[in-house]
């Protein structure tokens, strides 16, 4: 795994002064190497934010109208009340079919690099056409969207509101435009190791700032770092050892897919760490449930270590640290169907 030359640089005087930290030196640390999640969200490049935009995004993200069976919304696999995540190893789909993929929670999704586990989105606008269109998520086609939407006679109103300069403000890129500006919303600052990130050195308690010690040192930090902790770069799983076969499926072979690179076999977006206690199960087949496990695995897959058991313990408490409030969400009242409005297709 590839640690940043700061990790190493701060592990090597850890390791000549007898391997302890002072509190102020931890603090200082963490700071250069995280950042916390900004009170408002960042702007989108050539997506400005309104709030109509904002509300016909959170529409749209709603409405089960824009899958194929109105039956399936953004919201059915990164569910706002439950993380950003649906709880589930791979999403439910049309006609019970199952994803390839553990959904990854859309939190913060937009500090990330880029979107999905093989990082082939390169931001929230153009993810959120992805399920749409998808065969096994909402099966249907970028014109049926739009014919569905121009049947609800109500978001005729919220597209000329959320784009009121264009003459046709109905259109697929404005979909994925007004879904991205929603989602950009959901942040969850104000965990308490964003505090102590702030200065408050009392955020943290002695086990959760022995883990984050740990984090450092071990060299979790050399992909978890940044404002979401992870999310930024791309890494093989198993650099050290590959795990077996039920955690990492042979036939997946991540963002090979998308580059058709050799030596991006097995590599994956490195996921972001916030909220991580919420977002079970862990990694991108979904087959882990139990936090201290996954960090075990970490452990021995990507950095050739045997994390004793209170080491797993004291790591967890630090990541525990990483959650923040979860942001208060209400329902929208969607516009009405009407009888000419497209019917499902079961």
């Amino acid at each position: 795994m590839r640690i940043l030359p700061t990790v190493s640089l701060v592990v090597l005087g850890l390791l000549l002064t007898g391997g302890a930290w002072s509190q102020t030196t931890l603090q200082k640390q963490a700071q250069g190497l995280f950042k916390p999640i900004p009170a408002t969200p960042p702007a989108l490049p050539g997506n400005p934010a309104s709030p109509a935009k904002v509300a016909l995004g959170k529409a749209l993200y709603f409405d089960p109208r824009l899958s194929e069976s109105h039956a399936i919304s953004c919201n059915s696999c990164h569910m706002v009340g439950m993380g950003g995540v649906d709880l589930q190893e791979t999403s439910l789909g049309h006609r019970w079919q199952h994803g390839g993929r553990n959904a990854p929670t859309v939190y913060n999704a937009v500090f990330d690099t880029a979107q999905f586990w093989d990082g082939r989105a390169k931001d929230l606008e153009q993810q959120a056409g992805g399920p749409l269109v998808n065969p096994v998520e909402m099966d249907t086609t970028e014109g049926h969207v739009i014919e569905q939407l121009k049947g609800i006679p109500g978001y005729q109103t919220l597209f000329a509101q959320a784009f009121p300069t264009e003459k046709e403000p109905m259109t697929f890129d404005n979909v994925r435009r007004a879904i991205a500006v929603f989602e950009a919303t959901l942040i969850t600052p104000g965990a308490p190791f964003d505090h102590y990130l702030q200065g408050n050195d009392k955020a943290l308690d002695a086990a959760q700032k022995e883990g984050l010690s740990l984090f450092i040192t071990k060299g979790c930090v050399g992909c978890h770092s940044g404002i979401n902790m992870g999310g930024d770069r791309y890494a093989p799983f198993g650099v050290v050892e590959k795990p077996g076969s039920q955690i990492l499926p042979p036939n997946d072979k991540g963002r090979f897919a998308v580059t058709k690179t050799v030596s991006d076999e097995y590599v994956f977006r490195v996921p972001p760490l916030r909220n991580i206690a919420l977002t079970a199960p862990y990694f991108h087949s979904g087959k882990v449930w139990d936090l201290r496990q996954a960090i075990a695995i970490m452990g021995s897959s990507q950095l050739g270590q045997t994390l004793t058991d209170d080491e797993v313990g004291k790591i967890e408490a630090f990541l525990g640290t990483l959650t923040g409030p979860q942001p208060a969400v209400t329902l929208p009242i969607l516009p009405p169907s009407v009888a000419t409005t497209p019917q499902p297709k079961p």
